[in-house]
């Protein structure tokens, strides 16, 4: 089972508790944007094996949302942090970086 700590709060979370919210730190495609960068946007989307960086919402808790880095196969959770953040801290990218020393966010 997942299990995250909810940054705000401080609560580790099973999954039950949270709600997905897809893949973190993406560029949203807003009015203006061409027809082909919107549907990229919306439809293609990496389906990385190992870290990924999500949102995640603590639905049946503080209820607020925020980001996990987690490793897709093994399920291994690098770190958690406030959604407000515009990149990962240096903390979960040296998580991330001991496990696998090549990874780049936003690769």
């Amino acid at each position: 089972m997942l299990i995250l700590t909810c940054p705000y709060c401080g609560i580790d979370c099973d999954e039950t508790e949270l709600a997905p919210g897809g893949e973190a730190h993406l560029k949203r495609e807003g009015p203006g944007s061409s027809d082909e960068a919107f549907e990229a946007y919306l439809f293609e989307r990496p389906n990385p094996m190992g870290p990924h960086l999500e949102r995640w919402r603590h639905a049946y808790g503080c209820g607020r949302w925020f980001i996990a880095a987690r490793d897709t196969v093994t399920l291994e959770v690098y770190g958690t942090y406030e959604a407000q953040s515009v990149r990962p801290p240096d903390r979960v990218v040296a998580a991330i970086r001991k496990r696998h020393p090549d990874w780049e966010a936003g690769r």
